[in-house]
């Protein structure tokens, strides 16, 4: 078997006063940026195929907002269940609400997530610590209108993706037996009206597939439903991608050219048939 870890920006210059006073999301909804709004933010992941669980110490989750009037320079602390996530629950599609709150205006900057140190990955029922730098337990990420939306009831609303195959690195800071993994977080946002989906079904089971969508240098992974065969990889940019399909156990790898993506639309692909 192969060892493969699996694992936007519209300038900010003002040229009018009315792109603050007023934005329009994709679904028609007109709202003035400037008043409170409501946020709600769900957590996802891209996914690894070389651990069975990636148990991620997830502690807080602030968003930095531009308005120079605001204490703490901006950053809005959000409510969410700090504790230790298994992000790889959050597969093929799958999410759960991770954060709400009230936002004194909706023109959002910057998201950052607050990482605590309980964290491990499990591989071949064996469990390992995530080592974790103290500059890494801060991860910020930049937002622009393509990043977020603004929902026809007010709210702010996004996904992050906790991108758990870019996220964990060999640590070979230990000597002997005490090397390691390593957690230097990567995460992505993205709103479903400025994204695609291509989601289809790989068999048979037994080839234990991982597929990627790959466009230019970035590559997304999902591993397929072990029940079903079936795999949904969200978030993606629009574009034309290529399919790769690795078949594991003897099976023969297979490459689907072309796939194109649209935003807000689901890429739905015929079934996928893996020989030895």
């Amino acid at each position: 078997m192969k060892n493969i870890i699996r694992f936007a920006m519209v300038a900010v210059i003002s040229v009018s006063v009315i792109f603050y006073s007023c934005q329009k999301d994709i679904s028609g909804n007109t709202s003035d940026v400037n008043k409170p709004h409501g946020v709600t933010i769900y957590l996802t992941d891209h996914q690894t195929p070389v651990f069975d669980s990636v148990f991620v110490d997830l502690q807080g989750l602030e968003v930095k907002l531009e308005d120079d009037t605001l204490p703490n320079s901006g950053w809005v602390n959000l409510n969410i269940n700090p504790g230790v996530y298994n992000i790889l629950r959050f597969r093929n599609g799958l999410d759960t609400l991770f954060a709400i709150g009230t936002l004194p205006n909706a023109r959002v900057k910057k998201v950052k997530l607050i990482l605590g140190t309980q964290n491990s990955v499990m591989k071949n029922g064996q469990v390992f610590p995530l080592r974790i730098k103290d500059e890494d337990r801060e991860v910020i990420a930049n937002l622009d209108a393509s990043n977020f939306e603004i929902t026809t009831s007010g709210q702010v609303l996004f996904w992050i993706d906790f991108d758990a195959g870019n996220s964990i690195q060999v640590d070979n800071s230990g000597s002997g037996n005490n090397n390691g993994y390593r957690l230097k977080s990567h995460i992505k946002i993205f709103t479903r009206s400025h994204s695609g989906e291509i989601e289809g079904k790989v068999l048979p089971l037994a080839a234990d597939p991982i597929v990627k969508a790959v466009i230019g240098s970035d590559t997304a992974t999902a591993i397929p439903d072990d029940d079903d065969g079936e795999f949904k990889i969200v978030g993606l940019t629009a574009g034309t991608y290529k399919l790769i399909i690795d078949g594991q156990n003897g099976y023969n790898d297979t490459t689907i050219n072309n796939v194109i993506v649209r935003n807000r639309e689901d890429t739905h692909l015929p079934a996928i048939l893996l020989h030895q």
